[in-house]
């Protein structure tokens, strides 16, 4: 049992009501999870206030509040803390409760709209097969070494992360690589975090269903830059136009990767095939398993983070060339029949177009390219008639179909995509709402030597519907219909 005055150590407290002297078994923010003696924190979220759940918590066994602003009704025995923000607050006890773990470990934050997933999983597989003990906690999976655990957000709450940076203390774990999210950032899940590094990637349109403006998207990644200490470093890619941005106010050590700039850490691509990257990497060649341009920086970005954290840079490149590609992020197969999948989780107009230039970057043109593409329900509308243009202008043929629709109509989805379709594209598409059928028909069109590009869930083997998740992976499916094809 811990002490609620050690809990609140570095929380900006406006009031107390009661004593902080009691003994508190965890902290929630749940209040149907709350128990004997638990902290009940009021969190203020877009679709439900924990400040309306205070009487159920106390009913329930909690025997303190953190809250911004204190309830009318009192209760004797009950202590309640007021402070300045309940999202902060959080951070703040939940570092306290686990003692601090990010303190304990070299932990580095990954940023941007795209590549997050990649360099923090390839970060992983990298310091591993280096001999370290290393964590990763990221949207495809959270790993305490050796351990595998699901992920359900980019960016983990407060409890979460560091319960899990707690459980890489205990097992002995020395680095953690971390995707950090706009979101993340925003709700301040990230705040009293130690971290040694952040690297930021790029900046495109996504998440403008959050963030009420581009600009302030952007503001909110720059946040954590400029958190950062002066012991860290700040590695952002130069070649975007918000590159020098993230780095204007930090006070952490600044380093750049470009392919096109002049950097810390430079790259020419020699070689692009299908089968990967032959790179020249500031003054030395290394060949890497990894496919296109934005697969070359997110190499720069791991290179330079492992400089940064002490490595050889020639054992850095030598492990670079041995790293296999994550999962969902350009995993492609070849069939029998010999027609190329491509499943790739690029679910933002930026990606996708990056994904199909390298596509056709690579490809002869003598085979045909067919992109299977949906939007989210209930995310960022604005994005769904660009990613229809993009895959209409860049695919001899594309197919509209669901991502995850979630609780919108798909229809209506499809026909806010459509509209982003330039007129002399419109015998490049089909319209097929069910997503495996959409494949299906991916996989009959195509004659051997074609590429075909299912596009926007990658590594998810879900598919929601009316907010219920039915089984579905895009590899698997694809392969499945393949294999009978062939038969």
């Amino acid at each position: 049992m811990k002490i609620l005055k050690d809990i609140l150590y570095k929380v900006a407290i406006e009031s107390v009501t009661g004593s902080t002297e009691i003994g508190i078994q965890k902290i929630e923010f749940d209040s149907r999870k709350v128990e004997a003696d638990d902290i009940f924190v009021a969190i203020r979220g877009s679709l439900s206030d924990g400040h309306d759940y205070i009487e159920k918590a106390i009913q329930l066994g909690a025997t303190a509040i953190i809250c911004d602003t204190l309830p009318q009704n009192i209760e004797k025995g009950i202590s309640y803390i007021q402070v300045k923000d309940t999202n902060t607050a959080l951070a703040f006890m939940a570092a306290n409760y686990f003692g601090d773990p990010s303190a304990k470990l070299k932990l580095v934050g990954v940023t941007g709209t795209n590549g997050k997933t990649t360099i923090a999983s390839l970060l992983f597989q990298l310091f591993k097969k280096a001999g370290f003990k290393v964590g990763l906690l990221s949207t495809v999976k959270i790993m305490v070494d050796e351990t595998e655990y699901p992920a359900t957000h980019t960016t983990p709450d407060s409890i979460t992360i560091n319960h899990f940076l707690n459980e890489m203390i205990e097992e002995g774990v020395t680095h953690c690589f971390m995707e950090v999210s706009s979101h993340g950032i925003h709700q301040k899940r990230t705040e009293a975090l130690h971290f040694v590094g952040g690297i930021f990637t790029n900046l495109s349109h996504d998440h403008l269903d959050y963030h009420p403006t581009f600009a302030e998207y952007r503001d909110v990644k720059k946040s954590f830059f400029d958190s950062l200490p002066k012991t860290a470093f700040a590695l952002s890619n130069i070649d975007d136009k918000n590159g020098t941005v993230m780095l204007q106010n930090t006070v952490a050590r600044k380093f750049t990767y470009a392919l096109k700039s002049y950097a810390d850490f430079k790259a020419t691509i020699l070689e692009s095939q299908l089968s990967g990257l032959l790179l020249k990497v500031n003054d030395n060649e290394v060949w890497v398993k990894l496919i296109g341009t934005f697969n070359a920086y997110n190499v720069l970005a791991i290179y330079g983070t492992a400089i940064e954290l002490g490595m050889d840079s020639l054992e850095a490149l030598r492990l670079l060339s041995d790293l296999e590609s994550v999962s969902g992020r350009f995993q492609y197969i070849v069939s029998a029949g010999n027609i190329t999948a491509v499943v790739d989780y690029a679910h933002t107009p930026d990606a996708l177009d990056n994904v199909l230039k390298t596509i056709n970057d690579i490809r002869t043109k003598n085979e045909q390219l067919i992109t299977v593409v949906g939007c989210g329900g209930n995310r960022d509308k604005t994005k769904r008639p660009i990613m229809a243009k993009i895959a209409s202008d860049l695919s001899d043929k594309a197919i509209l179909t669901s991502d995850n629709p979630r609780n919108e109509d798909p229809e209506v989805i499809l026909d806010e995509m459509e509209k982003g379709v330039e007129p002399h594209n419109y015998k490049r598409i089909l319209r097929i709402t069910d997503r495996k059928q959409a494949i299906k028909t991916a996989c009959q069109l195509a004659q051997p030597n074609d590429i075909i590009l299912i596009a926007g869930k990658g590594h998810e083997t879900y598919q929601e519907i009316n907010g219920v998740r039915h089984h579905f992976d895009d590899m698997e499916t694809v392969k499945e219909i393949l294999e009978q094809l062939n038969k």
